[in-house]
């Protein structure tokens, strides 16, 4: 079920705020129940094949979860270690088997000379996700940071539908107090129209912004990357570099204001990451929970900065190459982890000769040069093999002689309407860099006092045109056949 889908929007949403704010009434725990069964019913509507892998990880991580923290509070901290590693060790081998398994034969294949296939493994939609998230419980659990054990509570944090499919990826500390606060739990229509109000803004950016500019991907990385020209090359480069920007905004927006609408916040998960002036900057500001997972739970415990520069080094370009391939099991996502690493590195070494300069001549350079950077490493991000990704780097670099002979004998374009690409860039181009995110167009003082001056006469014509726009945009969705958003194949 698709948050851009007139079955999730029409049927799916009302039911699921009716009946927690109905049942709220009567029981906070009973509403959190009901929250947790429509998120699994969420989850099944993909395939409820996936059902029994997603009870077995969540009951398996409580349990060794409980185990970890009872064993922290006895103070029997090696029995605690023992139970973390293996709940770390069920975890990661979910991830490698349905995830990687089948890379791992074919590349085993290759380097052997044997004859082994792959078996042809059926990703689960969203377990990179909520194993993450239940990582991160259990390191919390051994670290003594978690209070709260209901187990409705603890089921409800790793299905909640908001965030299940494409993140963010949440901690217990943010999330699970919130289960229990009576005010989540009284409906507002103030705070239903503020979360409209975002997820309309999501909705725009996938429908119109992403969609729009998405057509313009495929014919260069699908279909005739081979024979590109130099401003081919470049227009689906930079259409893909849009597509995903929007594409991902969109869900983190829509994800937003949907939990807004049941009184439950999320953590900011994208703020406007290509006006970022350095490689540091943009991975503060995109994906920024899966970016401070990497900080907290990898690069940390692997060492961090705290034994010099080149271990430094080493930590950083080792935490970006597993968070490469965290997205994918493709040597494309390694080198694109591999790339963002020495990207990092280089970044510290600039920082460290220039010291604390910072004038604008510096800022607009960097901000140019890390833009750069990340249209150049999306190109691996997108291609379907590194054969691709290099002839489309080889293209932007100058393109094929055959394709500029074409190009200057025929004066057309060849494989997609340039004049019209480029105008769709501009447009994109002058959103993401010029325009404020939905975050700063609605901070957390101007959602509260939006949700106090909707609740007059003023909220019901404002929440009618928000409806209106939604159905409008969704209508235009369903005429050209809804399309899954991008970090649901993460």
């Amino acid at each position: 079920m698709l948050f851009n889908s007139f079955s999730f929007f029409l049927v799916f949403l009302p039911l699921a705020l009716l009946g927690y704010f109905l049942l709220s009434r009567a029981s906070l725990r009973l509403s959190v129940i009901f929250l947790a069964l429509a998120s699994v019913a969420f989850y099944c509507y993909w395939d409820i094949a996936f059902l029994p892998l997603l009870a077995l990880s969540i009951c398996t991580n409580f349990v060794v979860g409980r185990r970890i923290s009872m064993r922290h509070a006895q103070g029997r901290l090696p029995a605690a270690k023992a139970w973390l590693i293996g709940g770390l060790v069920f975890n990661l081998s979910l991830l490698v088997f349905f995830k990687y398994f089948d890379f791992l034969l074919v590349n085993l294949a290759w380097l052997t000379g044997a004859d082994i296939r792959p078996i042809g493994i059926v990703l689960p939609i969203g377990i990179s996700f909520f194993t993450f998230t239940q990582i991160a419980y259990l390191v919390d659990c051994h670290a003594g940071k978690v209070k709260d054990y209901q187990p409705e509570s603890y089921g409800l944090f790793v299905t909640y539908f908001p965030h299940l499919i494409a993140g963010p990826i949440l901690h217990h500390k943010d999330m699970m107090p919130q289960f229990s606060q009576p005010a989540s739990h009284v409906f507002h229509r103030g705070r239903l129209v503020v979360g409209l109000t975002f997820f309309l803004i999501g909705l725009f950016k996938k429908v119109i912004l992403a969609d729009g500019v998405a057509r313009y991907v495929s014919p260069v990385f699908d279909l005739h990357h081979q024979h590109l020209s130099m401003l081919e090359a470049w227009a689906g480069a930079l259409a893909y570099t849009f597509q995903l920007y929007f594409d991902f905004s969109a869900y983190s927006d829509m994800a937003y204001g949907l939990s807004y609408m049941f009184g439950i916040i999320l953590p900011i998960n994208f703020n406007s990451p290509y006006k970022a002036t350095s490689i540091i900057e943009f991975w503060r500001r995109w994906h920024i929970t899966l970016s401070n997972f990497l900080r907290d739970y990898l690069y940390i415990p692997l060492g961090g900065n705290r034994q010099g520069a080149f271990s430094r080094y080493r930590n950083l370009f080792l935490t970006m190459l597993l968070g490469g391939l965290w997205h994918g099991a493709n040597w494309t996502f390694v080198v694109w982890g591999m790339l963002h690493g020495a990207y990092l590195i280089i970044n510290h070494a600039l920082r460290h000769v220039l010291g604390q300069r910072n004038s604008l001549g510096i800022r607009l350079a960097g901000g140019c040069a890390t833009f750069l950077a990340v249209v150049l490493a999306w190109v691996f991000f997108r291609a379907s093999s590194l054969e691709v990704a290099f002839d489309v780097l080889k293209a932007m670099a100058g393109g094929t002689l055959t394709a500029q002979m074409h190009d200057a004998v025929l004066g057309v374009n060849r494989i997609m309407q340039l004049s019209t690409c480029l105008g769709w860039l501009a447009v994109c181009a002058a959103t993401a860099l010029l325009l404020p995110n939905a975050y700063q167009l609605l901070g957390r003082g101007l959602q509260l006092d939006l949700e106090r001056r909707m609740e007059g006469w003023r909220g019901s014509v404002w929440l009618g045109a928000m409806l209106l726009c939604c159905l409008l945009l969704l209508a235009i969705s369903e005429t050209r056949g809804v399309s899954e958003f991008l970090y649901f194949n993460f």
